[in-house]
């Protein structure tokens, strides 16, 4: 079997918990973009919120994340829907950095420790939801977990992990989300903490325990728990032909036409696939021509 998520409920009903193994995933995003160890970790741990984040959708729904801070990486983009598939891309993906001080990998320094990060969720209504809150750690769980707090009024936290070995392959990915529900009193609270703290490095319990239900047993080691649902996540990009005709006719007619009369075509890449899409002038002054009839309309109407 593939990637996929565990949600379960624990200690009566009261927390919810989400459990994730997405090795495969990574494994596959990292080839696609040719990412080196700390880039991968980085996107990686990005990616992996997106996909616990996107198991709260539902049918249509889509959310984006945007990771701005001041490291080495750049921005970090990514992409979840409801159905469990994600897609991203870090502005700078070849990073290898010495370890830090605990003897891994330094996603600090790649996301940096000012800046922002923002969700935005596609609810299919008339303005997308958007949370954005400022960079507080950079390592990303203790981040994401902040905006659950701030954003979404959730109390929880957050565990997020990518083992990349030295040969820059992806040995385990995946992590947790647990939310406190109306119901969770101190003590549930206390004890939780307790687990947490005593939990393996998340990047070992991983490799030795790679599925999701393993970290549902761990973390829920104390209490009755029950598993709702398994639910498959894996990459994929939407791109397309269309949709970058599309961007093309946005930047406008001068463009298209300095396009034509100078590099007498046009490339387009994908920045979450690295695919390329080849226009030819006359699909170029294709796209001019429909540039063209819009603005014919426009002004037809206003007569």
């Amino acid at each position: 079997m593939g990637d996929y998520l565990v949600k379960a409920l624990g200690y009566k009903d009261n927390v919810r918990l989400y459990t994730v193994n997405m090795t495969e995933t990574i494994r596959e995003i990292q080839e696609k973009l040719d990412t080196w160890s700390a880039s991968t970790a980085a996107l990686g741990r990005s990616l992996i919120a997106t996909a616990l984040f996107s198991k709260k959708l539902k049918g249509e729904e889509r959310l984006s994340i945007q990771v701005r801070g001041d490291g080495l990486g750049g921005a970090i983009v990514t992409e979840g829907t409801a159905d469990g598939y994600v897609r991203g891309y870090i502005a700078e993906p070849h990073l290898t950095l010495p370890p830090n001080d605990k003897g891994k990998i330094d996603v600090r320094r790649v996301v940096g420790t000012k800046g922002s990060i923002t969700v935005v969720k596609d609810l299919l209504m008339k303005e997308p939801f958007s949370g954005q809150i400022p960079i507080v750690d950079g390592e990303l769980g203790v981040d994401f977990t902040y905006y659950m707090a701030v954003s979404e009024q959730i109390n929880g936290a957050m565990g997020l992990s990518v083992y990349v070995d030295v040969d820059n392959s992806v040995i385990s990915a995946g992590g947790f989300m647990i939310e406190l529900l109306p119901g969770a009193d101190e003590e549930t609270v206390n004890e939780l903490e307790v687990i947490l703290n005593q939990l393996p490095a998340l990047s070992d319990f991983m490799s030795a325990n790679p599925k999701p239900e393993d970290l549902v047993k761990e973390i829920f080691k104390n209490t009755d728990s029950h598993i709702l649902s398994q639910e498959a996540i894996a990459y994929r990009c939407n791109c397309s032909k269309d949709i970058f005709a599309r961007g093309l006719i946005s930047i406008g007619e001068k463009e298209l036409q300095a396009m034509i009369d100078e590099d007498h075509g046009a490339e387009a890449v994908c920045h979450f696939c690295h695919n390329a899409y080849q226009f030819t002038e006359e699909e170029l002054r294709d796209l001019i021509h429909v540039i063209q009839e819009k603005k014919a309309r426009n002004e037809g109407s206003e007569d």
